[in-house]
């Protein structure tokens, strides 16, 4: 593929992810538009918006794989390890915003592979109240919901937080709780 190509394509795909996070119903000319491509590139590239959302899906999950890939989830230190998870998958979370559990379920493969991200990150969560990271006395759905909650919130409600600020941040607050000292 050409740069312009690679480039063009990036940019329908990040701002796919953007305008269908804010409206799931986004036609493809309006992302075209948003993206300032000519519709016929985007047309050309993908026949139908739910090829367009699928290969945003696929996007999302690349990224994240990225990032699960480089924690290291599963061999380094869980302290370590959340923290890179959280450094990592903050930009993720800003640059593809859209909620593919809402919106995913029309693409069995796309779904299929961000349950299997689910469960390994749920493998995580436990590994890190086995080892004693997080209490093991909360059930592990909790945990996991609460680190999702954190991340999401740092990710979309404090976006002027560089990742490792935001990753301090999330990791301290998982930790420690928001209790006075």
């Amino acid at each position: 593929m050409r740069a312009d190509a690679a480039r063009n394509l990036d940019l329908v795909l990040r701002t796919g992810a953007r305008l269908l996070a804010e409206d799931p119903a986004t036609s493809m000319s309006t992302i075209a538009s948003a993206a300032g491509v000519d519709r016929r590139t985007v047309y050309r590239r993908f026949a139908t918006r739910e090829t367009l959302l699928s290969a945003v899906f696929m996007a999302k999950l690349d990224a994240v794989d990225l990032v699960f890939e480089q924690a290291r989830l599963d061999e380094a230190p869980v302290q370590v390890a959340l923290h890179r998870y959280v450094e990592g998958i903050v930009p993720v979370s800003r640059q593809w915003p859209v909620d593919m559990h809402r919106m995913m379920r029309g693409d069995p493969t796309a779904y299929a592979r961000a349950r299997e991200q689910s469960r390994r990150l749920d493998r995580f969560v436990e590994r890190a109240a086995n080892e004693g990271l997080f209490r093991d006395d909360l059930p592990v759905e909790w945990l996991r919901a609460l680190l999702d909650k954190v991340v999401s919130t740092a990710a979309h409600q404090f976006t002027d937080l560089e990742p490792p600020e935001a990753a301090d941040r999330v990791v301290e607050s998982l930790l420690k709780g928001i209790g006075s000292r």
